[in-house]
């Protein structure tokens, strides 16, 4: 009988640890949906490079009184991979984030979440070319209905849009983006196995922010002056605090209770909450041509991530 109770708390125990496990996974793609909301709202207040460079600066300064003793105990092991973490900051924080507040400036929220769930399938093409990394027949099929997902949204369903060149350039920048963080993923898989998790992002986060700094500058002589209202402060505040760090917190926690694979694919929720916040904060439209090109890329990404119990393999 006590062995049936022990067995029932196991039991109990578990569920609970896999329901905090979405629920950590899923909070935390509601707050960087919010985070192409806010992009959005404050395209017009504050230019893209400075936005970024505000957002990674609070995260340091907030991030830094409880992350800075493993930077000093692991600082002999920072400084023997500074290559390794200068490329992955200058992909991940510097440029990830400056091309998406830049496609911001003429694409839609819902466009962006879109195009931006499509890096795990610029990660096949990536290590295929750089690792010789073998393609499944399912990948290459998950590809095709990925990139035609891509078009279709990028040309608005219109063929002559893509015969002429002619589409929005926020769609084009995010989907650089995609490509960057793409990289940047395949990098973090990479990462020293002496280096711990705090290390390693607390010293991307000031790297990333270095590397911004000279940008930020010419921005600054560059564009007019913004002035900055309580409004922005808080969202940036909000950019840096929840979007850079509690979103990573909480979705390092989703892994740890229900695994890598299951926590990466709510990740393709985030078009369900940001195609919500842009209805209802910034009034953008939801289409049909949202609709399907988010069939396709969400059926081309699953597709390419099955595993076939016998696979067979393409060079």
């Amino acid at each position: 009988m006590p062995l049936r109770v022990n067995y029932k708390l196991v039991n109990i125990l578990q569920n609970r640890k896999i329901i905090l496990g979405y629920v950590f996974a899923v909070t935390a793609i509601a707050i960087w949906s919010s985070n192409l909301i806010i992009a959005r709202v404050l395209n017009e207040t504050i230019p893209p490079i400075s936005l970024a460079f505000w957002r990674w600066f609070v995260a340091v300064i907030v991030f830094l009184p409880f992350t800075l003793k493993y930077l000093i105990i692991e600082w002999d092991i920072i400084k023997k991979h500074i290559f390794y973490l200068s490329i992955t900051a200058l992909l991940g924080v510097t440029t990830f984030n400056t091309l998406l507040y830049l496609a911001s400036h003429t694409t839609s929220a819902i466009n962006l979440s879109l195009i931006s769930i499509t890096f795990p399938i610029f990660i096949i093409i990536l290590s295929r070319i750089f690792f010789r990394e073998l393609i499944t027949i399912n990948k290459y099929i998950g590809i095709i209905l990925v990139i035609s997902g891509i078009v279709l949204l990028i040309t608005r369903g219109t063929l002559s849009k893509l015969l002429n060149i002619s589409f929005v350039i926020g769609d084009v920048w995010m989907l650089i983006g995609s490509i960057v963080f793409a990289f940047y993923c395949i990098l973090l898989k990479r990462k020293p196995d002496k280096l711990s998790l705090m290390a390693f992002l607390l010293s991307t986060f000031i790297l990333g922010l270095i590397f911004l700094f000279p940008f930020f500058v010419w921005e600054y002589v560059t564009v007019p002056l913004v002035e900055f209202n309580i409004k922005t402060i808080c969202l940036i505040f909000y950019l840096g605090i929840f979007a850079s760090i509690s979103a990573f917190i909480l979705w390092s926690k989703a892994i740890l209770a229900i695994g890598p694979l299951k926590t990466a694919m709510t990740y393709y929720m985030l078009p369900f909450f940001s195609g919500i916040l842009a209805y209802f904060f910034l009034k953008e439209d939801i289409n049909l041509i949202h609709f399907y090109s988010m069939l396709f890329i969400i059926s081309g990404i699953f597709t390419a991530n099955y595993e076939f119990k016998k696979g067979q393999h393409h060079d």
